[in-house]
């Protein structure tokens, strides 16, 4: 059995148990000496560590039990979608066997043995996209209270903050959001439901909601509901994160919130390390438009030649590397890899190729994996993507082999406006193209695309 840490996670000891750290759009209510409360029960009916599937979604309750199940160091949650599709769960319960599960607010015994877990493992999420995958990463402790104290610096969180959380608490983005905002002891606005449902404005409103943490997904349907005609007096930010925004969208809500006085700020991240990465201080959200920033507080960002040569000089693209307290141990794939340790120690390569300016600040060229050479010529499929969108007014994805490159878009009138504007722009042979309408482009709960989906087609 692991030994308990004497302070508590995020140090929740020391904020009024009174005080509210989450409310749900449905009337739950939850304080911070609830979560207290329900951590010390966990301790009390379980004796020793062992894994817990936990299949949320955003209300107060699974709010709860995430957090004092990690408190407690008694459970160790694997964090699901509660509507995880039942093929992969039941690979997942194949494959992990977990000795409970907790599912509207039942705690369920199995009859799986405790697997032995690493004493510093504190929980698992599923990589992302994961919809065919029991691919893990496996958090410590420690990744915990990082993010918590990276996040809540940058973004200035304070205790009379009420965010409204939207995104999933699955996902590594809003999980995070949980985390800095209970380490300041401010009031979670927690909701499931749709963004176009009348009940979430009336919500936010309410609630006087002071911030709203999105992906690219969650603007664009801000954009579509008439979001710059509101009166949101209350709201003093908006945060990005989840992959690139298109950049004529980026600049529309960095002039709506110079305009109104709130600060708008792009992020950038990944499950591998605990959310957050990098930040792009609002007072540059308009004049480096499409920059991930800055290396989040207490990280540090750097690249690398493809010999593994540190890149001193800016305007020159190499991997880029993150460090920090925040990176995880590591992925799981089996029960086995649960007992291994900190395979990262703090350092990992981010697939991502990358360019820094003169500032110091951080642009994003593509993934290292999304690159086709076509007749000797390197062309990047999320730089193409940017290009259609752009160009054509469509909404695309770009998947393909060094052969041809295969570009699919929802708008079938612009199909040869596609060819020849990507023809255009990479001066390749149009044969090297080719355009196909799909009605719309597969993509995950939090709008990312799933290439993988459209190589099937």
């Amino acid at each position: 059995m692991v030994a308990l840490q004497s302070k508590m996670l995020l140090g929740l000891e020391h904020i009024d148990k009174n005080r509210l750290a989450a409310i749900d759009s449905e009337g739950g209510k939850l304080t911070y000496g609830d979560i207290i409360h329900r951590s010390e029960a966990i301790k009390a009916a379980i004796s020793e560590r062992a894994l817990c599937f936990m299949l949320v979604e955003n209300n107060v309750s699974c709010i709860e039990w995430v957090m004092a199940s990690l408190i407690s160091q008694r459970l160790v949650p694997l964090i699901l979608n509660a509507k995880t599709e039942e093929t992969l769960y039941q690979k997942l319960l194949e494959t992990y066997k977990p000795a409970y599960i907790w599912k509207e607010g039942i705690l369920t015994r199995t009859e799986n043995t405790n697997a032995p877990l690493h004493p510093e493992l504190s929980h698992l999420l599923p990589t992302s996209g994961s919809t065919g995958s029991p691919k893990l990463v496996r958090h410590k402790y420690d990744n915990i209270e990082a993010a918590g104290l990276n996040i809540s610096t940058f973004f200035e969180l304070k205790e009379t903050d009420r965010p409204l959380m939207v995104l999933p608490l699955y996902y590594t983005m809003g999980l995070s959001m949980v985390f800095s905002h209970l380490r300041v002891g401010a009031t979670i606005l927690a909701t499931n439901r749709n963004m176009t449902d009348t009940v979430f404005w009336k919500f936010m409103k309410d609630e006087h909601a002071t911030s709203f943490t999105g992906v690219p997904y969650s603007f664009q349907i801000l954009n579509l509901m008439r979001f710059f005609r509101m009166d949101l007096p209350d709201l003093e930010l908006l945060t990005q994160g989840g992959g690139k925004m298109p950049r004529d969208l980026n600049i529309k809500f960095a002039e709506y919130c110079r305009d109104h006085n709130k600060r708008w700020i792009a992020t950038y991240g990944q499950s591998e390390c605990t959310a957050r990465m990098a930040y792009l201080p609002a007072k540059w959200a308009l004049d480096k438009v499409g920059s991930i920033g800055l290396a989040v507080p207490n990280g540090k960002l750097s690249l690398i030649d493809e010999n593994g040569n540190t890149i001193t000089e800016p305007n020159t693209e190499g991997e880029m590397c993150y460090e920090g307290k925040n990176v995880t141990m590591g992925y799981a794939t089996c029960p086995a890899d649960f007992t291994k340790g900190d395979e990262r120690n703090g350092f990992i390569r981010t697939g991502d190729l990358a360019y820094f300016d003169e500032d110091g600040c951080y642009y994003i060229v593509g993934r290292m994996g999304r690159f086709l050479k076509l007749f000797g010529m390197r062309v990047g499929l999320d730089e193409c993507e940017q290009i259609i969108s752009n160009e054509c007014q469509t909404e695309c994805a770009c998947v393909g082999t060094d052969e041809k490159m295969i570009v699919y878009i929802t708008d079938e009138t612009k199909l040869q406006a596609v060819k020849d504007t990507i023809v255009d722009k990479t001066h390749i042979v149009a044969t090297s193209f080719e355009i196909r309408f799909i009605d719309a482009i597969p993509k995950n709960e939090t709008g990312k695309k799933l290439y993988s989906k459209l190589d099937n087609q």
